[in-house]
């Protein structure tokens, strides 16, 4: 009798269609990171609590498709793209959902609230870097569909404009970035001091997952254009 192993019946569709159901994953842990933080903001742990494990569950199952993905990609596999090309690309997405898990991880253990000037500007910097994951996704999303639909011409000028916008959003995050490190300095002489080195951690870690989602992006950009 012949088994079929379902993720590898992924890869006779698409050799993106693993990538894709990775990075929804992705998606979906970053989108937990605005109601976390808003229950921290509140000082309702329990809630924040909540949020934490959701994203705990779904970056283990953002690592689950990871491995699948290594172990079921054959070396001799015909691809559109080279094998090592998915593997990285698969890599930079896990570190987002990795990153997430960390930002909520801290805050929750320390049961940190943003000091009040710093509240909506975090809140801001933070939803702009979970939109530059859902942008990501979307360029991957895009990418998938064109190639499956034979309009191979098309890829580098569609890729071209979903990247530009994920440079876009990547880049008013270090924008964000620099005006919130710039207001936490005026408030350090306020703060106890290990609040402030974990709240610069955070205010790093934040700008990391935009970082990391236009690193998605560029490295869809090179699998195009080979």
């Amino acid at each position: 009798m012949v088994t079929t192993n379902p993720f590898s019946a992924m890869f006779g569709r698409s050799p993106f269609q693993p990538l894709l159901a990775h990075i929804v994953k992705v998606n979906e842990c970053a989108d937990q990171l605005l109601p976390f933080y808003d229950a921290t903001l509140v000082g309702d742990w329990d809630a924040a609590a909540r949020h934490r494990e959701a994203i705990t569950d779904l970056e283990h199952q953002a690592d689950e498709l990871k491995t699948e993905l290594r172990l079921n990609l054959p070396n001799t596999m015909f691809l559109p793209v080279s094998r090592s090309d998915l593997l990285d690309l698969i890599s930079v997405q896990d570190k987002i959902a990795n990153k997430a898990r960390d930002i909520t991880g801290i805050m929750l253990g320390r049961c940190m609230r943003m000091p009040q000037p710093l509240a909506q500007p975090m809140r801001n910097y933070l939803i702009t870097a979970v939109a530059s994951v859902a942008q990501a996704r979307k360029a991957l999303e895009e990418l998938k569909e064109l190639l499956e639909s034979g309009f191979g011409r098309n890829v580098n000028e569609v890729m071209q404009n979903l990247i530009r916008d994920l440079h876009e959003l990547e880049h008013q995050t270090d924008d964000q970035q620099v005006a919130i490190r710039r207001q936490l300095f005026e408030l350090e002489s306020e703060l106890p001091p290990v609040d402030v080195i974990f709240l610069y951690k955070i205010i790093d870690w934040i700008g990391e997952l935009s970082d990391r989602a236009e690193r998605v992006g560029s490295r869809l950009q090179i699998l195009t254009a080979r």
